[in-house]
């Protein structure tokens, strides 16, 4: 979806500030959200795809306004509500109004969850469609859903420069219309390419993940 997430390229956002000494976490409740990912994604109750995109139907404001957890509670509660994991009531009292669920996640899986995570590799034999080397263009659409094609990639010619091999997709994975493994490609541009003979830097290039449905031979 062209959300205001997808603000590669755009203008008027001014620097990236940087907070200097920047703790890990700003506050206790971080730390609560930091610890709800993980518990929610092993008890099944989202993926990473729809959680991207729980992000992604924030309201603009809210979500130029917000912080980094803020965003991921965001996107955990309106899952959970849609999901019907929560309702909107138990949300704004704070009170469950029925049975508990057992959670999934046991304290001594942590580690091994959050130092290994869950890969979205797959080890189908899907056929590749493009080799390093190859040239090739990104389509020129505009998907209503959760893509991971930058809006400012499209219709760009490009070069594979690695094969990463078969991953599960995004646009499907997130609206539960399944896995849909395909092969996942580093594609390189020219920052000319990307915007045109006023870029900064027109030796510079662009290095995109992108997986085979976004691209077509150039």
């Amino acid at each position: 979806m062209n959300g205001i997430h997808d603000t590669g390229g755009a203008h008027g956002y001014g620097p990236v500030y940087r907070e200097p000494n920047e703790p890990i976490l700003h506050g206790e409740w971080e730390g609560r959200v930091l610890a709800l990912f993980p518990a929610l994604f092993a008890n099944g109750n989202f993926n990473i795809d729809e959680f991207r995109h729980g992000i992604e139907r924030m309201n603009p404001i809210d979500y130029l306004k917000g912080t980094y957890y803020e965003h991921w509670i965001h996107s955990i509660e309106t899952l959970l509500v849609e999901k019907g994991v929560l309702t909107a009531t138990e949300l704004a009292t704070g009170k469950a109004s029925g049975k508990t669920a057992t959670p999934v996640l046991t304290p001594v899986m942590v580690d091994g969850l959050l130092s290994n995570g869950a890969s979205a590799a797959r080890k189908e034999g899907v056929q590749a469609r493009f080799a390093v080397g190859d040239k090739v263009r990104v389509l020129n659409k505009h998907p209503v859903g959760h893509t991971r094609m930058p809006r400012y990639t499209r219709g760009k010619v490009g070069t594979v420069v690695i094969d990463h091999g078969v991953f599960v997709t995004p646009d499907t994975a997130a609206h539960g219309k399944g896995e849909h493994p395909q092969h996942v490609y580093t594609v390189s541009f020219t920052s000319v390419e990307l915007w045109g003979q006023d870029a900064s830097s027109p030796k510079d290039t662009i290095r995109v993940d992108l997986w085979d449905d976004y691209l077509e031979p150039a």
